[in-house]
């Protein structure tokens, strides 16, 4: 006679925040609790957070242990950190399978703005960018993006004082690759009943240049922020550091963003890191004159940060200067990003690989 293994609720616990609300609710019925703890619980997870059942005090202690016999909650955590001097603080961040991904928190004037991540590594190797020399593990899936929001939020409080003002997805990965997963982290933070109630307004989502992506955003009602990082004014400069340019071309993604422009009404921002004696001349800026033409924008110039597999640096403030007058006299909404953080390993994906190496040792 065969005996066969007992198979215990923990051994096959499952992530809670991957269930829906009715799925809960059927859950607490087949076990003879009242429906209406689903609500409790979901409001628990998404509007405070709770990273451990035992945060849920106002639900019994008996319940409580149910949902920890059946179900987990796998929480993202601080793994290390480093602060500048100018206040930024960036984290990397463990995933409960021991994958690391980076934060950043970046305390600027009036504004206090989380950079989180959406996926762990990237398969787009952008020639200037660390976490393009990474390779894509996986995506992070929509409580794992929420969590780096809820820790970095905290985390403005404890050492500013100030609230969270601003998200941006400019972290590991490229958002549009993990789209469904991202979109509804959009929704979590977003949510005011079950949510951090955030604006979505105050969210904004950058692509390497996902042209259908791009076009879907549109179409499913999209309503936080667009930002193309665009860093380069032609194909063939684009193609040179941004591989994901031959598959989506200038003209490809000005079709693209025209459309998202028509349906949703809204502007976009272009983010162009200015490299010496590469994407800096004047002659760049009048072919950038040209895309900024393609529908309403902006134009965030931003500081590079040098990595060491790159061989790119940061252009000279002689040409930066005039390359931004050049824009800003004919009319184009153009900022200046300093890079923050230059004392610590500010730039995305250098805190991870380093992190991620010494783990590994």
């Amino acid at each position: 006679m065969i005996t066969l293994p007992v198979i215990t609720a923990t051994a096959t616990r499952r992530d809670i925040r991957k269930i829906t609300a009715d799925e809960l609710k059927a859950f607490f019925v087949e076990h003879g609790e009242k429906p209406f703890r689903a609500k409790q619980v979901m409001e628990w997870l998404w509007r405070n957070a709770a990273t451990s059942f035992a945060e849920m005090n106002n639900i019994s202690l008996s319940t409580r242990e149910l949902l920890d016999a059946h179900f987990s909650i796998n929480a993202v955590q601080i793994h290390t950190q480093q602060q500048s001097q100018d206040g930024t603080i960036k984290y990397a961040f463990r995933l409960h399978d021991g994958h690391l991904v980076e934060g950043v928190l970046i305390p600027k004037d009036e504004r206090m703005t989380a950079c989180i991540s959406s996926q762990v590594g990237c398969s787009l190797t952008c020639k200037f960018c660390a976490t393009g020399y990474m390779e894509r593990k996986r995506n992070l899936d929509t409580a794992e993006i929420f969590d780096q929001v809820a820790i970095i939020a905290q985390q403005a409080q404890e050492h500013f004082g100030t609230p969270l003002t601003n998200i941006v997805y400019m972290g590991m990965g490229e958002p549009l690759l993990n789209y469904a997963n991202v979109l509804k982290s959009v929704e979590r933070i977003t949510d005011n009943k079950e949510g951090l109630g955030m604006a979505a307004r105050r969210l904004t989502v950058s692509t390497a240049g996902i042209s259908k992506m791009i076009k879907k955003l549109a179409d499913d009602g999209f309503k936080a922020n667009l930002a193309l990082s665009l860093h380069a004014p032609s194909d063939d400069k684009r193609n040179t550091i941004m591989p994901i340019n031959e598959s989506n071309s200038l003209p490809v993604l000005k079709e693209a963003l025209q459309h998202y422009h028509q349906v949703t009404g809204r502007m976009v921002t272009y983010e162009y890191i200015v490299f010496d004696n590469f994407n800096d001349s004047i002659e760049d800026a009048k072919a950038l004159l040209e895309i900024t033409k393609w529908i309403p924008c902006k134009v965030n110039l931003i500081e590079y940060n040098p990595i060491a597999p790159a061989a790119f640096l940061n252009a000279q403030e002689d040409r930066l200067v005039p390359f931004m007058k050049y824009l800003a006299d004919r009319g184009v909404q153009v900022n200046v990003r300093r890079s923050r953080g230059k004392d610590i390993d500010a730039a995305c994906g250098q805190l991870a690989t380093k992190e991620g190496q010494s783990v590994e040792a």
